[in-house]
């Protein structure tokens, strides 16, 4: 049976990101974004900058669809990749700056505030923030007590999706811990079809089981610090965790491709090798919003696809690592005002609802009705949304600086990838790990 998890990050003064509760906006309200979405501008046309790409960018552009049908303003999507600081100082550099990024990292949201990059978002906003928001979310967005960021889509990166017919055929159940969940992966692997398709090629999800893994071993007091860099990548905890990643990643035989696979698989990739009409493998590590993946496959979630939480390590709690997409309002956008109003549209229940209609979407919108979901599963999970606890810890490469935990190709992404293709020395992975974070922190 699934179990609903709780997605919440905990409050900035755990996670030590220096946010402040009491953020208000800094904009006078005035021009279209003052207005509401009911007002008409056309003529105006918003530039959208983002990371999502395949079933996600189609169903984000049904979103800016619903803001052109109330507003009549376009709307243009520019997909950055993975690399959304990079992209976005080259295009303020250029002169040809979008109005609205959709930034996936509280650390870029930090470094675009402290370049001066941001417009704060206006009273309009920060009151829509207060009325259909927890108080949490406001945290993360506000930098300095100043609200940047409104947080349009959330999602719990602590769920390891498996095909039921995959567990039925291998003779086993869901684990309850993570030794069980290595003892099953064999089983599987023994049964002629891999436990794990890991989609590695993006270096993204190789920290997401690293940050897993760590919460749960190493426990919430020293994620934090990690996480701030108030304790080296060289730390004995660091070492046990890369040490337990490794010896996974060292059975080739339970990873669809081996490791050399892993690494030529995209995120996409690792879903459609477990959900696809010919599965290599029995499970993939991943958020909830794997579920928009499976449905793209035209297979159903709670039948086709599964999840169970991930698995406590070592005796220790049960990991919660949650993340989630900001829209901000570049100073430098050609259009601000038609940008904020498009960012005063991302805070209303409808503009989430078009979203959670399309599905493998969870908002932290708590004015969006549960009914609108598309399946039990998110829809639960979206219910537990506003009861949800202090105990989850917001994706730690997602609040580091973008040079180390949020670029492909360099920083722990990297470091990560090539440990996957040779994890036999977790310690020498810490040091280089370590050397890369203080470069980034500039210790």
């Amino acid at each position: 049976m699934m179990r609903v998890r709780r997605i919440l990050p905990a409050v900035a003064a755990t996670a030590g990101l220096a946010l402040t509760a009491t953020a208000c906006g800094g904009s006078s309200g005035d021009g279209p974004a003052a207005a509401g979405s009911g007002q008409s501008l056309k003529g105006h046309t918003v530039t959208v900058a983002g990371v999502w790409t395949g079933e996600e960018q189609a169903n984000f552009k049904k979103v800016l669809q619903g803001f052109t049908d109330s507003t009549g303003a376009k709307t243009e999507f520019v997909s950055t990749g993975d690399n959304v600081s990079t992209v976005i100082g080259s295009k303020i550099a250029g002169g040809d700056a979008p109005d609205v990024v959709m930034v996936p990292q509280v650390g870029v949201v930090q470094q675009f505030a402290a370049s001066g990059w941001l417009q704060p978002l206006s009273a309009e906003v920060d009151s829509a923030v207060t009325r259909n928001y927890a108080p949490v979310w406001k945290n993360y967005g506000s930098v300095k007590g100043t609200l940047y960021a409104l947080y349009f889509k959330a999602s719990d990166k602590s769920t390891v999706w498996y095909s039921p017919t995959a567990f039925t055929n291998a003779g086993v159940t869901v684990p309850s811990t993570y030794a069980q969940m290595m003892t099953d992966a064999k089983t599987i692997s023994d049964s002629g079809l891999a436990a794990f398709s890991i989609g590695g090629q993006d270096g993204w999800p190789l920290t997401d089981w690293f940050e897993n893994i760590y919460l749960s071993q190493a426990g919430p007091a020293n994620y934090d610090k990690l996480a701030q860099h108030q304790i080296k990548w060289t730390d004995p905890t660091v070492v046990k965790a890369l040490t337990t990643l490794g010896s996974f990643f060292k059975q080739d035989d339970l990873i669809a491709g081996g490791r050399k696979g892993a690494l030529a698989t995209d995120f996409p990739t690792s879903v459609e090798q477990v959900f696809g009409d010919s599965p290599k493998a029995g499970m993939t590590y991943e958020g909830d919003f794997v579920s928009g993946n499976v449905e793209s496959l035209h297979k159903k979630v709670g039948t086709d696809a599964k999840f169970f939480p991930f698995p406590s390590v070592d005796g220790g709690q049960e990991p919660v690592v949650g993340g989630g997409d900001a829209a901000v309002v570049l100073n430098k956008g050609k259009d601000k005002a038609a940008g904020m109003a498009l960012v005063k549209y991302l805070a209303s229940p409808q503009a989430a609802a078009i979203w959670a209609k399309a599905g493998g979407y969870i908002s932290p919108n708590k004015g969006v009705p549960l009914s609108d979901y598309t399946d039990p599963t998110l829809r639960e999970t979206a219910k537990s949304i506003v009861d949800a606890g202090n105990g989850v810890r917001f994706d730690m490469s997602d609040q580091a600086p973008a040079a180390f935990g949020g670029t492909a190709g360099t920083g722990e992404w990297k470091i990560l990838q090539d440990f996957l293709r040779d994890p036999s020395d977790p310690k020498k992975t810490a040091a280089t790990l370590e050397t890369a974070a203080a470069k980034a922190y500039k210790d």
